[in-house]
């Protein structure tokens, strides 16, 4: 698997791309990151328990608060290029605390397929946060309209795989198609996620 991001230039701003939606849950507040949410995208991604589930091999964690920004960045212009794609802060309404990320970006040498995906703070594991996230983004997702939605991880990635069982996503098992290596395959379609 291969990082979803690249460095950009260094630009820096305290707002979200202004089109990026809100949305909100029960106890969830899905929202664009900030420059501010920097010390926590540092935080999360500067951990070998969360990145081993992001990065191929060897894992490279997060450095400083400098790449944490461009990191913000990066989502925000992907969103900002293509507004069916992006990373949404999911924030925890009782705290305020950015929890982790849910995200839709486009599934790499394919033909403009589109996957979610997410990781969390290991301090908000266990929650249920990104089975009440999720479809949030799926339904978004539907109704820009795509015909499908993977969600592709590593195949020892056991809470994800539980996470897309939950959500009713189909499990099409182990692939070799878009990633070097195995990855983990679920999929849902507009109909199935109509009618689940």
């Amino acid at each position: 698997m291969e990082t979803l991001w690249q460095r950009p230039p260094t630009i820096w701003y305290d707002w979200p791309v202004a089109d990026q939606e809100s949305y909100e849950t029960t106890r969830l507040r899905l929202r664009a990151y900030r420059e501010s949410d920097a010390p926590r995208v540092l935080d999360i991604h500067s951990r070998n328990d969360v990145r081993r589930w992001i990065d191929d091999p060897p894992v490279t964690p997060m450095r400083d608060l400098a790449e944490a920004r461009e990191w913000v960045h990066v989502w925000d212009a992907l969103h900002a290029a293509d507004p069916r794609l992006g990373a949404w802060a999911i924030v925890a309404k009782d705290t305020g605390v950015v929890a982790g990320t849910v995200l839709l970006a486009s599934v790499p040498n394919s033909d403009a397929l589109v996957q979610i995906g997410w990781h969390l703070h290991p301090d908000s594991t266990g929650r249920g946060y990104v089975t009440e996230a999720a479809p949030v983004l799926l339904a978004r997702a539907f109704e820009h309209p795509m015909p499908e939605v993977y969600a592709l991880m590593f195949i020892d990635n056991a809470p994800s795989a539980a996470v897309c069982e939950r959500l009713g996503m189909r499990d099409l098992g182990i692939v070799e198609k878009w990633y070097e290596g195995e990855s983990r395959c679920f999929r849902t379609t507009y109909e199935e996620w109509r009618t689940r």
